[in-house]
């Protein structure tokens, strides 16, 4: 939570010097120093760490040293929902969010449960970078009365199978697990597959087991899971590139001054391109190591998965009031 500490960064403990102080920095206009606690749910090498050690940086040098960062991972403050929520009432200041997981407090979110929603790679950075991103941020910082500063994110997802996959006809009958978004489910029931939910941890198992034929992830999950040990064929959809949402507390940002969100802002803005370079990076790092460990990979036609979704996906866009602001990210250029 944002505290308040001296230029020095010590505590002044009686109480009269502490008054004083304020006081006097009241009156002057000096911006107080500050500390932000920003939580994640990575570990040091992944892309949210890295991400937030440069905002860490970076806020820091355009701060002239007025703010701090304590960056908190691996999960320690608990998992993202329960960190957001935390953000919800000003007990954390920062965080990095699946905007899958924030559906419940905001609507506009769900745009990014859509597949297919980009063309590719350079339209995917143009969006978040652009005008559209930023009114996506404002939407949903409006609807949960927390800040979205910009956007990490940058692992394209595959279909994981047990089976191969040479053709779309071969994911007919395919038990997947997707998450139980209605995107998700009418675009893959319409590519003939029967969306089975299941939990995080039971996937391994259940791949072995039968329970489900495959599964919907990006490559460095496949891997840090080990997901291609029990299912080695990999479906090159690309039907997704994930986005997170890099996260304040509006209590936290309304007691900054005009200059310290200002070096927030810039530092979140440069600290997200940088991650997100980072995430795909690692993403087709990730590729190459499942296949030098054996995972197949198999190219699909991308267009014709497209042309097969695309009025069932339609109707539920339309559905969850979403149909234009898809149709403005399908015209960023």
């Amino acid at each position: 939570m944002l505290t308040t500490r001296t230029q020095s960064g010590r505590f002044l403990k009686p109480l009269i010097i502490a008054a004083t102080l304020a006081a006097t920095l009241g009156a002057t206009g000096i911006a107080q120093a500050v500390e932000l606690r920003f939580g994640h749910g990575g570990t040091e090498d992944t892309a949210y760490h890295l991400g937030a050690t440069r905002f860490q940086e970076l806020v820091e040098d355009k701060s002239d040293g007025d703010i701090g960062v304590q960056i908190m991972g691996n999960s320690v403050l608990g998992h993202e929902t329960e960190m957001f929520e935390q953000q919800m009432a000003g007990a954390l200041d920062l965080s990095i969010i699946n905007p899958g997981l924030i559906t419940d407090f905001s609507s506009t979110a769900n745009v990014f449960s859509i597949p297919f929603l980009y063309r590719d790679q350079a339209h995917w950075q143009a969006v978040l970078d652009g005008d559209v991103g930023r009114e996506i941020a404002d939407r949903i910082t409006e609807e949960t009365g927390v800040k979205v500063l910009a956007f990490f994110g940058g692992g394209k997802r595959q279909i994981v199978s047990s089976r191969p996959l040479e053709s779309l006809d071969d994911l007919k009958g395919m038990k997947l697990r997707t998450n139980p978004t209605k995107p998700l489910i009418a675009a893959w029931s319409a590519l003939g597959t029967e969306p089975t939910v299941m939990a995080w941890k039971e996937i391994y198992t259940g791949l072995q087991l039968g329970a489900i034929d495959g599964l919907l992830n990006e490559a460095e999950w496949i891997h840090r899971m080990r997901f291609h040990e029990v299912a080695p064929h990999i479906g090159l959809s690309e039907h997704d590139i994930t986005v997170r949402l890099l996260t304040m507390s509006q209590m936290s940002w309304d007691r900054l001054d005009e200059s310290q969100q200002q070096a927030v802002m810039e530092a979140a803005r440069e600290a997200a391109s940088y991650a997100r370079q980072v995430q795909l990076e690692q993403d087709a790092e990730a590729l190459d190591l499942l296949v030098e460990e054996g995972a197949t990979l198999h190219e699909l036609d991308r267009e014709r998965m497209q042309e097969i979704v695309s009025e069932p996906l339609a109707e539920v866009v339309e559905e969850m009031g979403l149909t234009e602001l898809r149709q403005k990210i399908a015209n960023v250029e």
